[in-house]
């Protein structure tokens, strides 16, 4: 049976998600295919009902629908269910079952940062509070460019994360960037960068962003967008097909896209 496995956001032009899984599909010798479709909000409704329905087997989730599609799902993974974020859904016994493979792709790509120490959470959405969980044993701070949000993001997760100022530094924290900030070659805040200890940056686009950049060039490592959409993805593959992705495969689509 060939797979029809869809991305669901808005923005999604920009995914490299669709080359990824579709070379993972043919290296693995599953028929099907990968899409990614520009949706409202009834859209995604619409993909939810198209997965109960067979239609569709697998659901990936991106901004900014990951707290809806967690209200769409009948069962949720336990982070999941905490975060109340759902990056990947697929059908399984009648049920809508929902994960987010997020927050295991954060933990598989860690081993590159500092392993002990702060960190510094960039952002108050889905992948922030997908950060928090996946680095709960962490000391935790947030910043936000809107006021309250990270105190209401730690409230709901029931988290200790300390709130600073957005653009005030945490020194030697490892910064975790959780906004789009980059994806157009916009500049995280210098300073925060510049007394980091290392970088995570989900934000990601064909060239590395200026915080990739800006972080290795003074030495300090850096796992980029691609790292953890890697890593994630290989997650999500798992979840619909019971198979590994063949990461070779997946990295060499990514390369050539």
């Amino acid at each position: 049976m060939d797979l029809e496995l869809v991305l669901l956001g808005n923005p999604v032009e920009h995914s490299l998600s669709p080359a990824i899984h579709n070379a993972a599909l043919a290296a693995t010798g599953l028929g099907g295919r990968y899409t990614a479709r520009r949706v409202d909000e009834e859209g995604v409704r619409a993909a939810f009902a198209e997965l109960r329905s067979g239609q569709v087997h697998g659901l990936n989730i991106t901004m900014p629908y990951k707290a809806l599609a967690a209200q769409l799902c009948d069962h949720l993974e336990p982070d999941a269910l905490r975060a109340g974020s759902v990056n990947t859904a697929n059908l399984a016994d009648g049920e809508v079952r929902g994960c987010s493979t997020d927050i295991d792709g954060i933990r598989d790509v860690w081993s590159a940062l500092p392993g002990s120490g702060p960190v510094l959470i960039l952002g108050a959405g889905g992948a922030a509070a997908a950060a928090c969980i996946a680095l709960a044993d962490h000391p935790l701070y947030g910043a936000a460019r809107r006021g309250g949000t990270i105190a209401e993001m730690a409230r709901r997760l029931a988290i200790d994360l300390g709130e600073v100022r957005w653009g005030v530094p945490v020194v030697d924290a490892v910064v975790v960037n959780c906004t789009p900030l980059g994806m157009k070659g916009e500049i995280l805040p210098q300073h925060v960068l510049g007394l980091a200890s290392g970088l995570l940056d989900m934000a990601y686009g064909p060239e590395p962003t200026p915080a990739v950049r800006y972080v290795a060039s003074r030495g300090k490592p850096t796992v980029s967008g691609l790292d953890l959409l890697l890593a994630q993805a290989a997650r999500s593959f798992f979840v619909w097909t019971g198979l590994p992705a063949l990461l070779g495969a997946m990295r060499t689509a990514l390369r050539n896209s």
